[in-house]
């Protein structure tokens, strides 16, 4: 069994999306032969919600780590719902962590739990150092280094952010 977790960029453009759940596609293609794949995701919109439902449709079992009590209802907008509520209940695995507020704290310690839990990372991210506010997508890169956990960047060319 291989268990892969996910960090990525939440703010894909549009034409970003299908060359990046493109690229899962092929990766995780890799790790499907033995039928054995689990994604870990926290399910926040962009690259988060692109994996999973890219491991779904390997075969794979998806594992959802919520950072917190609050988590859909204040940072689950209304575009993202239905396929986050699709996502949540063909999870295999649903961990809600501890905390009443989503915020840095909450992000810091679900990318804890997701980097515990995997054999390796995978990070939708365009190589940009850490914006300094903790909890973004190359801080979870960092810390998967420093842990030695492998990490498959994905940033296929054509990708680009909004913001």
């Amino acid at each position: 069994m291989t268990i892969i977790a996910v960090t990525g960029h939440m703010d894909l453009t549009e034409d970003s999306l299908p060359l990046v759940r493109s690229a899962l596609d092929d990766l995780l293609g890799r790790y499907t032969r033995d039928g054995r794949l689990v994604g870990v995701s926290c399910l926040a919109r962009g690259a988060d919600l692109l994996f999973a439902e890219a491991v779904l449709a390997a075969g794979g079992r998806l594992t959802v780590v919520v950072p917190s009590r609050d988590y859909r209802l204040s940072q689950v907008g209304p575009a993202e719902a239905p396929l986050f509520d699709r996502l949540l209940e063909a999870a295999a695995e649903i961990l809600v962590l501890p905390r009443e507020k989503a915020g840095r704290q909450a992000y810091e310690a679900a990318n804890t739990v997701l980097i515990e839990r995997a054999d390796r990372l995978v990070a939708v991210w365009n190589g940009e150092p850490p914006a300094g506010r903790g909890g973004g997508t190359a801080d979870t890169v960092l810390e998967a280094r420093a842990a030695g956990l492998p990490v498959d960047v994905v940033w296929p060319e054509g990708a680009a952010r909004s913001g």
